[in-house]
């Protein structure tokens, strides 16, 4: 008797838009073609968070609806992003005795000592996403990357662990609940876009991921092969639309448009005005104004860019430099302001390499909601197509140390 088909899913809850993506897994191989892809507008969050139920999960529903009649799937549980300046990056370290000297380190020890890396150190209020071990130290050998196996008395990790006010978490989880959801996993939408746009070399010299949304600006810096930090800055791309409307005196609706259609992240040269239709009206704007707002809100935003990457320790020490992703990175020129701003070498980075329907899968703003799909993929979490009914509610499966096994197992 043949198994059942496999898929995974990824659903990106952004704060303007929410985004699906249904992946076919290969019997075989396990590799993922595209099959569903759902993209629809969000309302009821802000900056990130959820601040009204309705809206979020109304958006979720909208998206997998989308993408169920794209895959001809029933959609019941998904890898989930989240998002907001409440994610934190803490660096916390521990130590544990494992026993005799010939006594060998099993995973009960590993998890052990990742408890011991995590009580007290993270604030009571506190969800902890994700655990990414930087380095396990034994009976005085340093830079060991896992101890599993090896023997041993005094064991000790360095770790990175990532976490997310609680209340934010659960609001999160109520929006999916009353979508019929069930999270695998809930991952900062920074870090899954890593997962969709990095490769291996990257991840070792070093790198930055930066993801323009619509209201927050995410940095993640890799190194080594391992997650060094994470953090969110609550300004985003709409930040401009709403400041072209003051400062052009008009609706953000035509001010998104001005931004979209003529907006740029360097100076542009030509005509001294630029103009955009509207109700059969065409709309006549200054092109050194529009410049001149664009340039103003990148400049603060890539100073506040430019700080989470002197806390992280790596301004300017990237070799790997920056890779763009998000709605925001569709601005033009942004690659080339981004550079200079930053002194580092700059690509747009999108999901790229899959088949199916994905259309619009290699455009930066889609590769958060991809990396979601191969995390749920990669995790064990693919599942069998529902024949019939809709979607289901499952018991919630949240796996700790979860990004470091997926990066550890990342082709280039």
């Amino acid at each position: 008797m043949q198994d059942s088909p496999k898929y995974a899913v990824g659903i990106d809850v952004g704060t303007t838009t929410v985004r699906c993506v249904v992946g076919h897994l290969d019997a075989t191989t396990g590799t993922p073609t595209i099959v569903g892809v759902g993209e629809v507008s969000n309302t009821g969050m802000r900056k990130g968070t959820i601040v009204n139920l309705n809206g979020p999960a109304q958006a979720i529903d909208d998206a997998l609806g989308e993408a169920e009649r794209m895959s001809g799937y029933q959609v019941d549980a998904a890898t989930v992003s989240i998002n907001g300046a409440h994610i934190l990056s803490t660096t916390t370290d521990g130590m544990i005795a494992v026993g005799a000297v010939d006594h060998q380190v099993g995973e009960d020890d590993v998890a052990r000592l990742t408890e011991v890396a995590t009580v007290g150190k993270v604030p009571a209020n506190r969800e902890i996403l994700d655990v990414v071990p930087h380095s396990y130290r034994l009976d005085g050998q340093d830079n060991i990357k896992d101890p599993v196996g090896m023997t041993g008395t005094r064991l000790e990790i360095n770790a990175n662990v990532i976490s997310a006010l609680a209340p934010n978490v659960t609001a999160l989880q109520s929006a999916l609940e009353l979508a019929k959801v069930t999270p695998n996993t809930i991952t900062p939408s920074v870090v899954a876009a890593a997962r969709a746009v990095l490769n291996e070399q990257q991840l070792e010299n070093g790198v930055a991921v930066i993801d323009l949304g619509g209201t927050t600006t995410s940095v993640a810096i890799f190194e080594e092969g391992d997650l060094q930090y994470a953090g969110v800055i609550p300004i985003g791309s709409n930040n401009i639309t709403n400041d072209l409307a003051i400062g052009l005196k008009t609706d953000p609706e035509i001010a998104e448009l001005v931004k979209l259609t003529h907006g740029s992240a360097t100076s542009q040269t030509g005509s001294e005005t630029v103009s955009v239709k509207h109700d059969k009206e065409t709309l006549e704007f200054s092109r050194s104004e529009v410049d001149e707002i664009i340039e103003a809100r990148l400049e603060e935003l890539f100073e506040l860019v430019t700080k989470e990457l002197k806390k992280a320790g790596r301004h300017a020490k990237l070799p790997s430099g920056v890779v763009l992703t998000g709605g925001g990175a569709k601005l033009k020129n942004i690659a080339d302001y981004t550079k200079e701003s930053l002194g580092l070498a700059v690509r747009i980075g999108a999901a790229k390499g899959y088949g199916g329907v994905a259309e619009h899968l290699d455009e930066p703003q889609f590769a958060t909601a991809a990396g979601l799909m191969l995390i749920d993929a990669e995790s064990g979490h693919g599942r069998g197509v529902h024949q019939n009914g809709g979607r289901a509610k499952a018991a919630a499966d949240q796996a700790g140390g979860l990004l470091k096994k997926l990066f550890g197992r990342l082709k280039a």
